[in-house]
């Protein structure tokens, strides 16, 4: 079934408000890099994957995510004044500005939490996944990963484990071809990740990542799919990220990528795909892009004038003391 108009239009959204917070975060950190001290792994130019995958969930749905985080947060449903509070490190932030960007959580939303280190948060979706199957839940858990996380031993151990026991998890890869600074063929002796998942029982598809309705449909059909029983799937999600692995620069300086390869992929920009399947008036278009604009100041904002963390609480949420 194809997705009905307003699913469209939220998506697309989504992906505008994203977009929108990436690059005014990158303007930032390039004109004024003192103001933000947390190093930032920008989601510009994958917003597709987040916004089609994290339109097919519920709000008890949970997904778990990894250092390139902001995407996955505000699809979710994640308040995009905490996020730019976790950020500027305050007080006010998501993870009580202790954790920056790459450390990033909204529980009450459907994001328990996000990690820097690769592959780690994927065995805790599955770990939730078999909590839904013991406690009679139609809940569903998604992890997202990048092909990096091909390489972690813990992946395939996950992946087997959501197989043996039919959990209803989804894995998510989003294939940017680039593991840190590195292309995918220089990592990985078999570079069809599809493959690997389908070796461990898993159902797995690939699938046009910037073509938001694209990832959309196929993650509908295995989020609803997993809900009634039938167990993971894998979607590998072809994208590419504009900024380099870290920071707002585009890597082409450091001889990483090509100017052309980059231009390529620009052309394929998600929303200008969206935006081509005429899914709403130019003058609809218009007003997201400034309500968007104006929502993004709104949080810079209120990044700016909140207050730093006490440093009395330095250790507060830490760890859970007995009896609490």
């Amino acid at each position: 079934m194809a997705p009905t108009d307003l699913t469209k239009l939220r998506i697309y959204d989504t992906m505008v408000r994203i977009r929108t917070f990436e690059e005014e975060i990158a303007r930032i950190l390039e004109t004024k890099p003192a103001e933000i001290k947390t190093p930032c792994h920008l989601y510009t130019g994958e917003e597709a994957v987040a916004a089609g995958v994290c339109a097919a969930l519920r709000p008890d749905d949970t997904v778990y995510s990894t250092h390139r985080s902001h995407g996955h947060y505000l699809a979710k449903g994640g308040d995009m004044k905490t996020l730019a509070a976790e950020i500027w490190g305050k007080a006010t932030g998501c993870s009580g500005g202790k954790g920056g960007s790459m450390h990033i959580c909204q529980p009450e939303t459907g994001l328990p939490g996000s990690c820097a280190i690769v592959a780690g948060t994927i065995p805790l979706a599955v770990g939730a996944a078999l909590a839904y199957k013991h406690q009679g839940k139609d809940s569903v858990a998604v992890s997202f990963f990048g092909d990096g996380a091909m390489c972690e031993g813990t992946l395939y151990e996950s992946l087997n484990l959501a197989a043996l026991y039919r959990l209803p998890v989804i894995f998510v890869c989003e294939n940017n071809l680039y593991s840190t600074h590195m292309k995918i063929d220089k990592i990985l002796a078999e570079t069809n990740i599809r493959i690997k998942a389908e070796a461990m029982r898993v159902p797995a598809q690939t699938i046009d990542g910037n073509n938001a309705l694209t990832v959309h449909t196929a993650a509908r059909t295995v989020v609803e799919n997993a809900r009634h029983g039938a167990g993971p799937a894998l979607l590998e999600c072809l994208t590419y990220r504009w900024r380099g692995h870290v920071g707002p620069n585009y890597d082409i300086d450091k001889g990483l990528r090509s100017q052309r390869e980059l231009d390529d992929w620009m052309n394929r920009d998600p929303i200008k795909i969206m935006e081509n399947l005429n899914v709403m008036p130019q003058e609809d278009i218009r007003r997201t892009h400034s309500k968007a604009r104006k929502e993004v100041e709104e949080a810079i904002d209120y990044a700016r004038q909140s207050p730093h963390p006490n440093p009395d609480q330095t250790l507060k949420g830490v760890w859970r003391n007995a009896g609490e």
